[in-house]
């Protein structure tokens, strides 16, 4: 996979923002009204949540064949599925809030096998309607243990999905696959065999937390 361009410690697709809200609320501060000045100070409060919130802190990745977090947050569910486009496995739900890393990572190393994309509507990712009715873009991994799913589900106020990958991409454990801006919800799918090592109400980091482990060989 080509890497994706990094100039600091904030995710490249959120620069727009970043330096949008900075401009506007400069031009509003120094040469605006007193009404305009309250638009430029919040304009800059914008700038500064959008560092925040698209910060991209470098990880130490662990050098483990366990399955890894795609996405830093809470679990919302443990459970075992028979659909939702993967068949028959397990599927553990994580809620990114507006305060977690927002970029997602490859959970193990393998091959893209293939994306889709599914549009919807945006309700709040805790509702349990969301990874059925919400837009959504699923990366599938192949892996000589198995194949992951990681699904990419739009919330209440994440209106955009970015995801950095392609079909037959291959990707390290833990590298950046993509984001969702603003609160949001990541699903990984892995094979029925697999021991899920996290319970619902986990706090998880992306490509940190082991979730899974495949069965002895």
């Amino acid at each position: 996979m080509k890497k994706k361009f990094r100039f600091s410690p904030i995710a490249y697709d959120g620069w727009k923002f970043v330096l949008g809200f900075g401009f506007i609320g400069f031009l509003f501060l120094f040469f605006g009204i007193l009404f305009a000045k309250g638009v430029g100070i919040f304009s800059v409060f914008l700038a500064l949540f959008s560092m925040f919130f698209f910060r991209d802190p470098e990880r130490k990745i662990p050098k483990t064949d366990d399955i890894l977090c795609p996405a830093d947050g809470t679990v919302l569910e443990v459970s075992t599925i028979d659909g939702e486009g993967y068949g028959q496995g397990r599927v553990v739900r994580i809620f990114m809030s507006v305060f977690d890393v927002h970029i997602q990572r490859a959970p193990v190393a393998g091959m893209v096998k293939s994306l889709s994309y599914a549009p919807g509507i945006f309700l709040d990712t805790r509702d349990p309607r969301a990874p059925f009715a919400n837009e959504s873009n699923t990366i599938e991994i192949t892996t000589d243990r198995g194949r992951v799913m990681v699904k990419q589900i739009a919330g209440l106020i994440a209106r955009r999905i970015v995801c950095w990958v392609r079909p037959e991409d291959v990707v390290e454990s833990g590298e950046r696959i993509g984001l969702i801006r603003y609160g949001s919800q990541v699903d990984l799918y892995v094979p029925m065999e697999v021991e899920v090592c996290v319970k619902d109400g986990a706090k998880v980091t992306a490509g940190q937390t082991i979730l899974g482990r495949w069965p002895s060989q």
